[in-house]
């Protein structure tokens, strides 16, 4: 039976076989997510799915999937051998994998208050810093350092200013003299945290975290002040892989666009981390992004 199977398979041409598994791998639509949490990510982007496959059957798709990474290297991996198709990201992580590994820009996304935000600088009141220029021989807090506006923003507004920036070791550890200290807190709610407990000098976030912060904590934001803030960028990015079958694509792209009028979509949009709609990629956002590219290099190319 073995010798029979294989004398049909040597049988069949090859390009024959790589279409069938190319018909088969556009029957579903992989959803990716850079997650430390995935069953929290996972409840977040299985209704978006199951909102967006059943509009895709014109396309051949049948079936939604959810692939978790472990960080944006392993991401990039898997937009470039098509593992994933789909990716909701930052506008940095968006810029990264263009870069890296030719993916689309397909839609910008207005979430968590709105389709741009910015980065401020904040620090406790009473610090004595007034300026960027003051946080020499000081410390800042960023998020991490895939972050648009709590590290690649800031970074390069601080280098822009004719600042030296190190990374500490911990919020504990001191800038040099003259020069600038960052580190890396892990969370918007650690930044503030550590500000308000006099840890660190100064922390940055974008203005959305920090009017969340109003909210959440008004003690702690009214023992905080904003000294700075940096110039705009686009709030997230929707991402395809680079060789998606453009009918899916597009497809894709019309379903999405037309969500944020859709009463069915409304629940799936709002526990896809706050989305409230998906727009197209205009002249304004491409401002945005081509500030952010530039941001990036400069970011990248004096402190990595």
């Amino acid at each position: 039976r073995l010798a029979c199977c294989l004398l049909l398979l040597s049988a069949i041409p090859a390009p024959a076989i790589s279409h069938a598994t190319e018909s088969a791998s556009r029957q579903v639509l992989v959803l990716g997510r850079i997650s430390d949490d995935p069953k929290r990510h996972a409840e977040a982007l299985q209704p978006m799915l199951d909102y967006v496959v059943p509009r895709m059957r014109q396309v051949g798709i049948r079936e939604g999937r959810i692939l978790m990474a472990r960080d944006a290297i392993q991401m990039q991996s898997y937009l470039r051998r098509r593992r994933v198709d789909w990716v909701s990201d930052t506008a940095v992580m968006a810029v990264e994998y263009q870069r890296r590994v030719g993916a689309e820009l397909l839609l910008a996304t207005e979430r968590g208050g709105g389709l741009e935000y910015h980065a401020v600088f904040f620090t406790w009141r009473g610090s004595g810093i007034g300026s960027l220029d003051d946080l020499r021989g000081r410390g800042i807090a960023f998020q991490n350092a895939y972050s648009t506006s709590s590290y690649v923003m800031p970074a390069a507004e601080m280098l822009r200013a004719g600042l030296d920036l190190d990374v500490l070791l911990s919020p504990l550890d001191r800038a040099a003299p003259g020069r600038a200290g960052y580190v890396f807190a892990r969370s918007e709610v650690n930044v503030s945290t550590w500000v308000q407990k006099r840890l660190v000098d100064a922390g940055a976030f974008s203005n959305l975290d920090w009017e969340r912060l109003g909210e959440r904590s008004p003690g702690v934001r009214e023992d905080l002040e904003i000294f700075h803030e940096t110039g705009s960028a686009p709030r997230a990015i929707e991402v395809v892989a680079p060789d998606l079958d453009p009918r899916v694509r597009e497809r894709l792209r019309e379903v999405l666009l037309e969500a944020g009028e859709d009463p069915a979509a409304r629940d799936a949009l709002a526990r896809f981390f706050g989305t409230r709609r998906f727009v197209p990629l205009d002249a304004q956002t491409e401002r945005g992004l081509s500030g952010l590219r530039a941001d990036l290099d400069l970011v990248r190319g004096r402190l990595e």
